[in-house]
C-alpha cells in the first residue's frame, strides 16, 4: 500500500495534566480516556519532602502551577487538570477555586482539580454521605475530611494507611480491605483518595460487593475533564460513568468476592 495515500493522523483533542513530581500512574489515567483524546502530562519540580500537608502545599503553590500550565500551552490542550487530591484540598474550598483561577489565567482554557472534580462527581451521584479510603497519614486524612465538611459532605467511616511515600506500590488487595473497613453507617458512596493509589480494576468489583457507587481520585479527574470536553470517560461497570451501573444501598451483610478475600 502506498503510504502517501494514508489519511490522518486524526485530529486530537488534548487534556493538559499537571501532576506532582512523584506521580507514577500515567498509565491508569489513560485507561479512562477514549481514543480521540490525548493526555499531555507535566510534573511539578522535585522537592525532598515526604507525602504530608507540607508537600501538599508545596506542589500546589500558585507560581508552580502557573509555570506548569505555561509549559503545557505549547501543545494547546482544551482543558487543564490538576491531578492531585491533597494538593487541591489542603487550602479548603476557597483554595481549590483559587488554584483553578491561577491555572485558567496561565493557560487561557478551563481548569479543574481532583478535589473539585470529587465534589462534582458527588453531586452527580447525589451522594451527601460518603465512606473514605486514603493512603495518607492521620493529619492529611483529617484535612480531606475538613474540605469535605466545608462542602457539606458527611464522612460516615474511614480507613487510612499512614503512608508517606511509594503509594503507587499499594496492591489492589490492600485497597479492597480498606474499602470494606470504611463502609458503614449508610454511606451513599465510597471515595478512594490519592491519584497515586491504583484503583481502576477494583472499582467494579467493589461496587458489586458494596452495592454503592465507588469513585476514585484518578477516575473523577478524568471523568470531569472529559465531561468538560463534551465526551465520556471509558470504563467497565462504573457507576459514575453510567447510570445503568448505579445500585442501591449497602447490604446489611457484605459477601466477600472470591479472589479478593
Amino acid at each position: 500500500m502506498d503510504a502517501s495515500l494514508l489519511g490522518g493522523p486524526r485530529p486530537q483533542r488534548g487534556i493538559g495534566v499537571v501532576a506532582p513530581f512523584d506521580f507514577a500512574l500515567d498509565r491508569e489515567l489513560w485507561r479512562w480516556v477514549p481514543d480521540d483524546v490525548s493526555l499531555h502530562l507535566t510534573r511539578t519540580p522535585f522537592v525532598p519532602v515526604e507525602v504530608s500537608l507540607d508537600l501538599a502545599r508545596l506542589v500546589s503553590e500558585h507560581e508552580t502551577l502557573g509555570e506548569a500550565v505555561r509549559a503545557l500551552n505549547a501543545v494547546a490542550p482544551e482543558i487543564i487538570s490538576y491531578a492531585c487530591t491533597s494538593g487541591s484540598f489542603v487550602g479548603g474550598v476557597a483554595g481549590e477555586r483559587a488554584m483553578c483561577e491561577v491555572m485558567t489565567r496561565a493557560g487561557e482554557v478551563p481548569s479543574l482539580t481532583t478535589s473539585g472534580a470529587l465534589l462534582e462527581a458527588l453531586a452527580e451521584l447525589g451522594a451527601g454521605r460518603i465512606a473514605l479510603v486514603t493512603p495518607y497519614t492521620v493529619s492529611v486524612t483529617r484535612s480531606l475530611e475538613e474540605y469535605l465538611a466545608e462542602a457539606g459532605i458527611t464522612v460516615t467511616g474511614r480507613a487510612h494507611m499512614g503512608l508517606t511515600s511509594h503509594i503507587w506500590k499499594v496492591p489492589y488487595r490492600a485497597v479492597v480491605d480498606m474499602a470494606r473497613d470504611s463502609v458503614r453507617g449508610g454511606a451513599d458512596a465510597l471515595f478512594i483518595s490519592c491519584t497515586n493509589l491504583p484503583t481502576y480494576d477494583v472499582i467494579p468489583q467493589l461496587e458489586a460487593e458494596l452495592r454503592i457507587p465507588v469513585i476514585s481520585a484518578n477516575q473523577v479527574t478524568m471523568w470531569a475533564a472529559l465531561r468538560h470536553l463534551g465526551t465520556r470517560a471509558v470504563g467497565p461497570c462504573q457507576a459514575l460513568l453510567a447510570e445503568s451501573a448505579r445500585r442501591g444501598p449497602v447490604l446489611p451483610e457484605r459477601t466477600q468476592q472470591e479472589g479478593w478475600a
